[in-house]
């Protein structure tokens, strides 16, 4: 369909799929920014945007909402997934899929009405190297690290899922607020030891398998759940040794269930809903060129 997209949401977290080569206009920041606006736009927290791939089934350009590039997003490729099954571009249920911060391998999970309403995705491996994220600070692992962000004397724990993640953790029966949500994502997103900027986990252990998160992403601002801050924030509660795996990770939109190996594989599985499809109308197509 020329101009078509398909709207989907894993526990609030929405994005927005389509085909560039469907699209009479090419994407550029300008048009991401335009097609995310929630009043004058689809609205999404993003855009999911199919790409030939030479090392797996399908590939995938991930674009936040300010028009900047993600490596890559749980919740934005169960999405894809879902738009893989439900545009008929694939039937399989196993598949894997290139993104820039690294190929995964995806299981859907269809129910008895014929919908991907899950879905498994191999993520890949969580390192605490520096390097990876990247981090500016000269040591060998970023764990508990110390940090000043918004006047405060903070610890942080630097983790990259193939994305870059700063974790800070509270111990059991003291909850982050909103608040502090609001003034520490976007201090730590955009600190000088960050480069090219990084998410942000606001994490509390609730139970020997559990954590809450709050989410700060970047280029995006608070978010109601994310599947990369939720392995990213499992990987570094398991490394610290505040809770064993497998680990259930709520965050205000719901819970996803990550597995950590001994090595820090993860996988993730969480639930995946369509929203819609339709077609962006001529007239808002030629706002955009």
């Amino acid at each position: 369909m020329r101009n078509g997209f398909f709207k989907g949401h894993g526990l609030g977290n929405d994005y927005v799929a389509l085909d560039p080569a469907e699209l009479d206009i090419p994407l550029t920041p300008r048009r991401i920014r335009a097609i995310c606006d929630r009043h004058r736009g689809v609205g999404s927290d993003g855009i999911l945007a199919l790409a030939p791939s030479r090392t797996a089934d399908f590939g995938v350009r991930i674009y936040n909402p300010d028009g900047s590039e993600a490596e890559k997003s749980g919740n934005g490729l169960r999405i894809f997934a879902r738009y893989l099954h439900a545009t008929r571009r694939t039937r399989r249920r196993r598949f894997t899929v290139e993104t820039r911060g690294g190929r995964v391998a995806i299981e859907l999970h269809v129910d008895d009405a014929g919908h991907a309403s899950a879905a498994t995705v191999e993520m890949g491996g969580a390192t605490f190297r520096p390097s990876a994220l990247p981090c500016s600070l000269p040591v060998e692992e970023l764990i508990e690290q110390p940090v000043t962000a918004a006047g405060r004397e903070l610890r942080f724990t630097g983790v990259s899922v193939g994305n870059p993640h700063c974790v800070l953790f509270r111990g059991r029966g003291q909850p982050w607020t909103r608040e502090e949500l609001l003034t520490l994502g976007p201090a730590l997103e955009n600190h000088e030891i960050f480069p090219r900027r990084t998410n942000v986990q606001l994490a509390t252990p609730v139970g020997p398998r559990s954590l809450h998160i709050l989410i700060w992403e970047r280029g995006a601002g608070e978010t109601l759940a994310s599947g990369s801050s939720s392995c990213a924030a499992a990987a570094a509660a398991v490394r610290l040794g505040l809770v064993n795996a497998p680990v259930a990770v709520k965050a205000e939109g719901g819970t996803l269930h990550i597995d950590v190996d001994p090595g820090f594989g993860l996988t993730m599985r969480g639930a995946v809903e369509e929203v819609a499809s339709g077609r962006l109308a001529p007239a808002f197509v030629e706002s955009l060129r």
